[in-house]
């Protein structure tokens, strides 16, 4: 167990000729709570998705928990990992999408189960009696039964969260989890978001929701075309940003 959960160091995204990601430096420890902000089409959910290997970098090191992201260092040489391996590291990381993911032929209570029977091979009615504490836990103790359509968005999203914990993880990713749900319902979702951080959970947030970056994160980290602009304490980032990029960003939001 190492002090810091995700390390990037240099690390490089292209598409074709687009480089969405030019050499990002990012440090977040374990317990943290780390917002990435900034404008679309930064880099942001791509570097998210590189954390757990939903993109493959095309240069420097990311490494989580200690553990190279998708690749093993040998002989002095980076060597990618084969599919199986790069899931087996990928059980560890729990992710939340903006649009919701559930399967829509199962119920809730299944949603959250499923995972751990198939993958982690939990007994069925453990992993059931698991799912359904993890609905209670996101205040959806009496929605088990429902289907997904069935739901509203933010309870809808609620079950995600529940599911991605079902697994067991160490580090939680969010890509904008909130920007598909009628105002209405983003609170509810930033409340089990809160509660999560209070119990320790280290996670990575991409974010439009400045409020909740400035009271929950521990390190807000504007980013633009590519690269980190701006990284520090929220309440200074926030309030007082050292570029006049981030000044011009966060005229525009709050």
């Amino acid at each position: 167990m190492t002090a810091t959960m995700v390390r990037a160091e240099g690390v490089r995204k292209r598409f074709g000729r687009l480089e969405v990601l030019k050499g990002i430096d990012l440090t977040v420890e374990r317990g943290q709570v780390c917002c990435l902000l900034g404008p679309s089409g930064s880099g942001k959910s791509t570097f998210l998705r590189c954390i757990n290997h939903l993109e493959k970098v095309d240069g420097g090191r990311l490494t989580v928990d200690g553990a190279l992201v998708g690749h093993r260092l040998h002989g002095g040489r980076l060597h990618e990992l084969r599919e199986r391996e790069v899931a087996a590291r990928r059980r560890d990381i729990g992710m939340v999408f903006q649009r919701f993911n559930l399967f829509p032929h199962m119920t809730a209570l299944d949603n959250i189960a499923e995972a751990p029977v198939r993958v982690r091979r939990v007994p069925k009615r453990e992993a059931r009696e698991q799912a359904q504490l993890l609905l209670e836990q996101v205040g959806l103790g009496d929605r088990g039964h429902h289907y997904p359509a069935e739901l509203s968005g933010g309870q809808q999203q609620r079950v995600a969260i529940a599911r991605a914990l079902a697994m067991q993880p160490t580090l939680m990713l969010f890509d904008e989890p909130t920007s598909a749900l009628d105002p209405e319902l983003v609170g509810d979702v930033l409340d089990v978001m809160r509660r999560l951080a209070a119990d320790g959970m280290t996670m990575v947030v991409v974010t439009h929701e400045i409020g909740f970056a400035r009271e929950v994160g521990d390190t807000a980290v504007f980013m633009d075309q590519g690269v980190v602009v701006e990284a520090g304490d929220p309440r200074r980032v926030l309030t007082d940003p050292e570029q006049e990029r981030t000044r011009a960003f966060l005229s525009k939001v709050l």
